[in-house]
């Protein structure tokens, strides 16, 4: 054999496995569903409040940089918007763009108006609200889903631990082993595709038995564990497709006015598969919505992404609280940094990382809650700066994740979920 097959890494070894899985057993779902080892040890229980009540995660992504000053923060001064703010059924104002929010799930809501960051630049920003770490060429570091199926282990026999709508996974199991990254959801409505047999299943035996005779001297040769994962592939693989979670994927199966409620469109489809996928066991869904990176004519571009989030969110929150999943299901609202104070010379404001927000519910969440604040303009932050590692660590607590339990990477590198940030117990009930 080629020796240069042992320095192959694990991305080219995943790629193999991929094309191998669907040339002999003819199904081309990616390896994300094998188990995790169970390495964690256990966890003891946290006198800090919240530990451990969200046992379900919603990550609501907003792609670009949603403006603070139209949707979370709004102002009055010079820095205010096209549209004016709006009072709540709780004690604070929402952006005028929100107003199903406002009026009906404000005291379910606690925000964050003091979060700050140094990165004002997209793929960095997107990527260190993703993972609570500045980004780095030397390694990769797993999303709050990956950190949570190594930490509690997996979530489902069957399902995924995590699942991403509307995205694909790009490294969101970081320095884990590809087990732990999440599954690609790149359309809602399509759900999980190529999720049938293409032949027989006396057929697809037979191939499995084939496959497990040639690969055996091989797996027994090189203990890996990535090569391990991947061949605990096919079992799992095996197990989802014959089992009725599958239709976890399927919002067919929906009434019309149902996902009606949510927006046609794939944010608020992605919501209502979210709702579906934790339903089933499937314990951290993240959804995105792009098109917030709004430079130009803020007015109409807010006109259309603050419909859609505030139809989406509101109907997921009323679907939650009606299924009585509310109280144990954390919905998180974040995007990479804020928009600047002044309207440019186009109509649309500027990158703005200084200062931006925030919004958690459900859960632990203690309702109708504000939590610092920004200045009179949304320039900067006026009280309780909160960094992203902080509201890392304050989901992940929420989650039951002893967030100072030090991890070791394969580089033998320490790390802990939100890069040792502290947890905001103002916001949690």
């Amino acid at each position: 054999m080629n020796s240069s097959f042992l320095s192959t890494d694990p991305v080219s070894r995943r790629r193999f496995t991929e094309q191998l899985a669907k040339t002999t057993l003819g199904v081309t779902l990616l390896p994300h569903l094998v188990p995790a080892a169970d390495t964690a040890p256990g966890i003891d229980n946290k006198t800090m409040p919240g530990f451990g009540k969200a046992k379900n995660v919603i990550w609501l992504q907003m792609i670009g940089g949603m403006s603070h000053i139209d949707t979370l923060d709004p102002k009055t001064g010079d820095s205010k918007g096209a549209r004016d703010p709006i009072q709540t059924n709780a004690d604070y104002q929402l952006g005028g763009y929100l107003p199903t929010l406002a009026k009906e799930h404000a005291d379910k809501l606690a925000i964050i108006r003091s979060m700050t960051s140094k990165t004002g630049v997209h793929a960095s920003g997107q990527y260190l609200m993703r993972t609570g770490y500045e980004q780095r060429g030397t390694i990769k570091h797993p999303v709050l889903g990956a950190w949570a199926q190594e930490l509690l282990g997996k979530s489902s026999k069957t399902l995924p631990s995590s699942v991403c709508v509307n995205r694909g996974p790009e490294h969101g199991n970081g320095f884990f082993t590809a087990a732990f990254s999440p599954l690609p959801i790149h359309d809602p409505e399509a759900g999980l595709q190529y999720s049938t047999f293409t032949a027989s299943a006396d057929v697809m035996s037979k191939r499995l038995a084939l496959l497990n005779k040639i690969d055996a001297p091989f797996r027994s040769k090189f203990q890996d564990s990535n090569l391990k994962a991947y061949s605990d592939f096919y079992d799992d693989t095996l197990k989802l497709l014959s089992s009725e979670d599958l239709n976890a994927f399927k919002l067919t199966d929906e009434k019309e006015e149902e996902r009606e409620k949510y927006g046609k469109n794939k944010f608020g489809q992605g919501c209502m598969l979210a709702r579906r996928l934790i339903e089933r066991g499937v314990r951290f869904v993240e959804v995105t919505q792009g098109g917030w990176d709004m430079h130009n004519d803020i007015d109409d571009a807010m006109e259309e992404n603050g419909t859609i989030i505030d139809t989406a969110i509101s109907a997921l929150l009323s679907d939650l609280q009606s299924r009585g999943m509310l109280a144990n299901t954390l919905i998180v609202l974040c995007s990479e940094f804020g928009r600047g104070p002044t309207i440019n010379s186009r109509s649309g404001r500027d990158h703005h990382p200084k200062v931006f927000s925030t919004m958690l519910a459900g859960g632990p969440i203690k309702g109708g809650t504000i939590y610092g604040s920004s200045d009179k303009d949304g320039s900067a932050v006026a009280d309780k700066q909160t960094t992203i590692q902080d509201f890392h660590s304050t989901i992940g607590h929420a989650m039951g994740m002893d967030v100072n339990q030090v991890v070791m990477s394969p580089s033998n590198r320490p790390f802990t979920v939100g890069d040792k940030g502290e947890v905001i117990a103002e916001v949690l009930a």
